[in-house]
C-alpha cells in the first residue's frame, strides 16, 4: 500500500508539473501594432530552414516613407534578460517613423523563451501591470530549448572562424553568428538574421542585453569597428543628460557575438547594448518574479560591499522600468546620432518612451490593451 501511495503522488507531480510546463512552452503573449507598423513578414520569408520552426520569428517593419536609414532592433536573443524584450515590445507598439525605415524583432530566439535555466529555479514567466490589466510574459532561458535542438556536441566549433567554443554555446542565439544554412536551428536562426540584415540594407543593427552586475562588459555599448564613432557619441550624450552608459569595442578574436559577426559579414554598423540585471548574478538570493521586477537583493549588495561587482547597488536596486529605458532611451539617441553623423540617410521617430518617460509611468503604461485593439493589429509571439 505504501508504495502504491508513493507511486500515485508521484504520478500527481509529474502530471502537475507537465501541464506547467506545457503552458508555459505555449503562452501566447499579444502585441498591439503601433500606427507606425506597415508590415509584419516572418524570418522564414528570409531563409527557408527556419520555416516553420519554433523559431520563425515575426518580423515588425515600421516605413515612414521617407527616404532614409533602416534600423534592426533584436529583443530576445537572451529571454532571461528581460528588458531587451521589453523595451522591443515598446517599439512595436509606440513607435511611428518619420525618416528611415525600423525592424524591431521581440523573439529573437523564440525556443529559449519556451524554457528555464535547469537548476536555477527561474520563474517561467512574469507579469506587468498597466493602466488597463496585466500582461504576462514568458521568461525563458539563455540557450534554445533542448527540446527543439539535442544533442549539444562534446565541443561546439564555432562557423566559419574555427574558433572553440563552450559545448552549451552551439544553443546560444549570440554565439552562433553569423550562422550557416545546414547547421543546428540555432545557426540557421543567426544565419536568416543574416539574410534579413543584408537583403533589406540594415544600416545599424542593435542587440538587446541586460549581464549580471559581476560581468565586467556592463552598462556599456559593445561596438564593431566600423560603430565606433557612432557609439562613442551615444555614449557621451547619454552620460551627460540621462544616465551613464559606457563604450566598449568588439573583440576581433571573439567569435560567435553579434556585435562582431554582423559587422564583419554585412554592411551593417553592429552594436550591443548591457544593462544591470541582478536578476542573472551567482550570489543572488530566491529567484523570483519579485526580484526579476524590482531588481532588489541584499546578497548581490553584499556582494558590492566586498568589492565583487562592476556596477553600484544600493537598495533601489535596478527595477525593470530602469532596465528598460536605458534600452529606450539608447536606441533613440542612436538614431539622433546617426542623423547627425549621417545627414543623407536620417532616421526619425515619435512615439516612442525615454528613460525618465519609462521611470515615470512605468513600463506597463506604455503596454497596450489587447482587448480594445482590432483584430488586424493584433499579432501573437
Amino acid at each position: 500500500m505504501r508504495k502504491l501511495l508513493i507511486s500515485a503522488l508521484g504520478l500527481v507531480l509529474f502530471a502537475t508539473s507537465g501541464v506547467s510546463f506545457y503552458q508555459s512552452r505555449r503562452l501566447e503573449e499579444p502585441v498591439v501594432l503601433s500606427d507606425g507598423v506597415t508590415d509584419v513578414k516572418r524570418l522564414g520569408d528570409y531563409f527557408e530552414g527556419v520555416r516553420g520552426t519554433v523559431n520563425d520569428a515575426n518580423l515588425y517593419f515600421l516605413d515612414s516613407g521617407v527616404p532614409g536609414a533602416t534600423m534592426l532592433v533584436l529583443g530576445g536573443t537572451h529571454p532571461e534578460e528581460p528588458a531587451g524584450r521589453l523595451a522591443a515590445w515598446l517599439l512595436a507598439e509606440n513607435a511611428v517613423m518619420e525618416a528611415g525605415r525600423l525592424i524591431v524583432v521581440l523573439s529573437g530566439n523564440r525556443s529559449a523563451t519556451t524554457v528555464t535555466r535547469v537548476g536555477g529555479a527561474y520563474p517561467p514567466d512574469f507579469t506587468i501591470e498597466t493602466d488597463w490589466g496585466e500582461r504576462t510574459f514568458r521568461l525563458g532561458d539563455r540557450w534554445s530549448n533542448p527540446l527543439d535542438q539535442w544533442p549539444d556536441p562534446e565541443v561546439y566549433i564555432h562557423h566559419p572562424s574555427g574558433q572553440y567554443l563552450a559545448y552549451v554555446d552551439i544553443r546560444n542565439l549570440n554565439r552562433t553568428w553569423p550562422g550557416r544554412p545546414t547547421g543546428t536551428l540555432t545557426e540557421r536562426t543567426t544565419y536568416a538574421f543574416m539574410e534579413l540584415v543584408r537583403r533589406e540594407g540594415v544600416g545599424v543593427f542593435i542587440d538587446l542585453h541586460e549581464a549580471e552586475l559581476q560581468y565586467p562588459v556592463i552598462s556599456t555599448i559593445v561596438a564593431h569597428d566600423r560603430g565606433q564613432e557612432l557609439a562613442t557619441y551615444v555614449s557621451m550624450m547619454l552620460s551627460d543628460m540621462e544616465f551613464n552608459i559606457g563604450m566598449e569595442y568588439s573583440p576581433v578574436n571573439l567569435h560567435g557575438l553579434s556585435h562582431r559577426e554582423v559587422g564583419d559579414h554585412s554592411d551593417a554598423v553592429s552594436l550591443l547594448f548591457e544593462a544591470p540585471e541582478p536578476f542573472l548574478d551567482a550570489t543572488r538570493g530566491r529567484t523570483t518574479r519579485e526580484q526579476l521586477l524590482t531588481g532588489q537583493d541584499e546578497f548581490v549588495m553584499k556582494a558590492g560591499e566586498a568589492g565583487l561587482l562592476f556596477e553600484r547597488i544600493d537598495e533601489r536596486g535596478w527595477p525593470i522600468a530602469v532596465r528598460v529605458g536605458r534600452h529606450t532611451s539608447t536606441v533613440l539617441q542612436t538614431m539622433e546620432a546617426w542623423t547627425e553623423l549621417n545627414p543623407d540617410r536620417p532616421m526619425r521617430v515619435r512615439g516612442v518612451p525615454r528613460y525618465a518617460e519609462v521611470i515615470e509611468r512605468g513600463v506597463g503604461h506604455w503596454l497596450r490593451d489587447p482587448a480594445s485593439a482590432p483584430v488586424s493589429r493584433l499579432r501573437v509571439e
